[in-house]
């Protein structure tokens, strides 16, 4: 798990916190690895973004708060933002929290460079290879391990088609189109799988 960071407004108390709350035991997906992998997205294209210390903040936060059981984690990490970077101009925390709030739904406006950078680093798992891609479909079903089987099928069913629908999967990392054609056929193969979503 990656426990450095570029950006000085995390101090170590701060980044130790987070850590922390990456490293809960319930998190099979959700986890420092994830965190690490968007990080390293965020990194190798931050010359995207049009603030990519904001960008790299909301990956830090962006599943701060991961329940699981509840709906409103991405508000909930945006509001911890916004509690705990006290130290920044009321402007950058304000655009942390939102594109925190971003990750909810992957819905990015036409020339929002931040939040297509940060939804791309996120959605970046869907482009993986089939092996990497199923690890990650295992690991969803640990975290949903209280959702009864058909419940978890319908639900992560309506996610998938919900991906597989948007207009543009990924809108500003250099190899997008390769990573939709990925991504799309993984979508396609998880919903097609029996038993499967």
């Amino acid at each position: 798990m990656r426990d450095d960071c570029p950006v000085e407004y995390l101090t170590a108390p701060l980044r130790a916190d987070l850590l922390a709350r990456w490293s809960e035991p319930h998190r099979h997906y959700h986890d420092g690895a994830h965190l690490a992998h968007v990080l390293s997205i965020v990194d190798a294209h931050a010359g995207l973004a049009d603030d990519p210390d904001a960008v790299r903040l909301a990956a830090w936060f962006h599943d701060a708060v991961y329940d699981p059981q509840a709906g409103d984690n991405e508000e909930r990490s945006a509001r911890l933002a916004e509690r705990l970077l006290t130290d920044l101009p009321a402007a950058r925390v304000a655009e942390v929290a939102r594109l925190v709030r971003l990750t909810a739904n992957h819905a990015v406006a036409p020339g929002d460079r931040n939040g297509a950078l940060l939804a791309d680093a996120d959605l970046a798992i869907l482009a993986a290879p089939p092996d990497a891609y199923d690890r990650y479909a295992a690991a969803i079903r640990r975290e949903y391990a209280h959702v009864p089987d058909e419940a978890f099928r319908a639900g992560r069913a309506a996610v998938l088609r919900r991906l597989r629908d948007l207009p543009e999967l990924y809108r500003i990392v250099p190899d997008r189109a390769e990573w939709t054609v990925r991504a799309r056929n993984n979508l396609a193969r998880e919903l097609r799988a029996p038993g499967g979503a």
